[in-house]
């Protein structure tokens, strides 16, 4: 039932319904007017007629002849005729009939009020009489002194008017018909695109679509944007406001992307237009996978639905976790290499060569233990030494000798372990994939510092170097060298440099390679007293440092903005 009552149909019969009430009730007043119209016409052209014949000279004088109705009965007759009434009645002052339309009532008393005429004044009256009710004027007729020597009553019967009326009935019911008409075809046409705009879904129908649909979009875990043919807005749910920065914004309906200060990468999808499957977005401090598509319906383009994950935490613990699978595989290496190995120093002492057995074992303790104490005793954070010590088994595995700056020194926790994991692991990683396939020697310098104020991190490599037009694509969208997309390692950087208001540099060293410095403002101190930490660090650069403003002519690439 609510299938067949479509709100379209509803609408339609309730059109239909309204208009033809109103067309009768039109109907009814012009029937109404026109009745009134014919019986004022009628009341007119009677006492016109009367008061011609009253004023006539001709019925004066047959009034005191012998024989009155044998001259008044023809001339009222063809008035009557001529004038189109129903009847001419000429009478004495008593009343007498001296004509009529029946030759019977001649002699007869006249049926009906007199009174006003016989006072000299013309009047017009509906009174019942021989021929019916009808509409009549009584007008006196007066002798040469003004006395009233007779009275002119002429009539037109109400059966006649009604005659006259129905006449009209026709074109009045053709006028009705077209308006009847008129309004359904325009109520139909209106019902017709109201149903193709709701599908034909009746009011109950729709009410629940709507309640679902409500629903669902608030309890999503996803951010949905959905966006019409023109890049307009048209609805962005919870999910997504928080993802976007939006939570609290009176987002207003039909408002275009541009308007919203939306994330430049999020921006920059949307208004291409184009496909996007599992595409990592930089939003703020926000590591987000798109995916978008464009929807269609019957054929006809209905707009664009992007929706949004939050991949933050999970790509952290995807580099947390591939610090430890790297540290890992190098135990794992190390530990095959020193089967290796001892397996020599076995054999050399079972050759007799203990001398030297015992030279090329206490050799590879000295340099392994010696990187061991290196990396120990400049960081005190046990996970970030595990980090290094993993990082650096892996390059060696790799050709590259990676090396912790002695002057290194980072004690206790300044910062989120989290935080220093994220940095210092993909910026080693970014320096091994730098020199990766470069001749030798290959090398990765690693420096940490520490002040009241801030957490320094540097890495060096001698690779060939990071183009200056691409460092700030290599922040902002996680942009790698080996393919588009692949590389996420200095956005999460970026991210990390944000969230603290830090700075970074990318330069390059008078030997060659590219040096990355990081800059991390420890929350509650400043570098100089009165002074934010950010801007005491771009004085003792003695060179701006604020992000995405270029740091020098040929030492430094433009330090990239990482932050929103």
């Amino acid at each position: 039932m609510s299938r067949r009552w479509s709100i379209a149909g509803q609408l339609f019969a309730l059109q239909v319904l309204v208009v033809t009430l109103l067309v009768v009730a039109g109907m009814v007043g012009a029937v109404l007017l026109a009745r009134t119209d014919v019986r004022t016409a009628a009341r007119e052209r009677v006492l016109a007629v009367a008061e011609a014949v009253a004023h006539s000279p001709d019925v004066a004088t047959a009034l005191r002849s012998a024989s009155p109705a044998s001259r008044l009965q023809p001339y009222a007759e063809a008035t009557r005729q001529a004038t189109g009434t129903d009847f001419v009645v000429v009478m004495a002052p008593d009343r007498t009939r001296y004509s009529h339309p029946n030759p019977d009532r001649i002699g007869q008393p006249f049926v009906g009020e007199i009174g006003p005429a016989l006072a000299g004044r013309a009047f017009t009256t509906v009174n019942v009489g021989t021929l019916g009710e009808s509409v009549r004027a009584v007008a006196p007729v007066r002798d040469a002194d003004g006395e009233v020597v007779g009275l002119v009553s002429v009539g037109i019967t109400t059966e006649a008017i009604n005659r006259k009326l129905l006449a009209q009935a026709p074109a009045l019911l053709a006028a009705t018909a077209a308006a009847l008409a008129l309004a359904a075809a325009g109520s139909w046409l209106l019902s017709r695109r109201l149903r193709r705009q709701t599908h034909g879904l009746g009011p109950a129908q729709i009410t629940r679509m709507y309640e679902y649909y409500d629903a669902v979009l608030h309890s999503v875990r996803e951010g949905l944007v959905v966006l019409t043919p023109d890049r307009r807005v048209a609805l962005v749910n919870d999910e997504a406001r928080r993802l976007l920065g939006l939570a609290g914004t009176s987002l207003a309906q039909d408002r275009r992307v541009t308007e919203l200060g939306l994330p430049p990468a999020v921006t920059e999808l949307i208004v291409s237009g184009r496909p996007a499957h599992d595409e990592p977005v930089i939003a703020g401090d926000r590591m987000l996978v798109a995916n978008q598509r464009e929807t269609t319906f019957h054929g006809r383009a209905a707009g664009t639905v992007l929706t949004l994950r939050d991949h933050t935490e999970l790509r952290t613990l995807a580099s947390e976790l591939d610090s430890v699978r790297g540290l890992t595989e190098a135990l794992q290496a190390q530990a095959h290499e020193s089967a290796n190995r001892l397996h020599t120093v076995l054999t050399m002492v079972e050759l007799g060569r203990t001398e030297e057995a015992v030279r090329l074992a206490t050799a590879e303790l000295s340099l392994a233990q010696q990187l061991t104490d290196r990396v120990v005793g400049a960081v005190t954070e046990p996970a970030l030494a595990a980090l290094l010590l993993g990082k650096s088994a892996r390059a060696g595995e790799r050709g590259v000798d990676l090396t912790v700056d002695p002057g290194s020194r980072l004690d206790g926790h300044p910062l989120p372990i989290g935080d220093l994991l994220t940095v210092v692991g993909n910026l080693v990683d970014n320096a091994l994939e730098a020199v990766a396939g470069t001749t030798p020697p290959r090398r990765v310098r690693v420096h940490l510092g520490a002040t009241e104020a801030e957490v320094t991190v540097q890495v060096t490599d001698n690779g060939p170097g990071l183009d200056p037009s691409q460092v700030t694509e290599a922040f902002r969208r996680g942009w790698s060298t080996k393919s588009p997309g692949r590389g996420l390692g200095l956005a999460l950087v970026g991210q990390v440099v944000a969230r603290y208001g830090g700075t970074v540099e990318v330069t390059r060293p008078a030997e060659g390679g590219t040096l990355f410095s990081v800059r991390l403002p420890i929350p509650g101190r400043s570098t100089v007293p009165g002074q934010p930490a950010d801007q005491g660090q771009a004085a003792d650069q003695g060179q701006a440092a604020e992000p995405g403003d270029p740091t020098g002519p040929e030492q430094a690439a433009a330090a990239p903005e990482v932050g929103r």
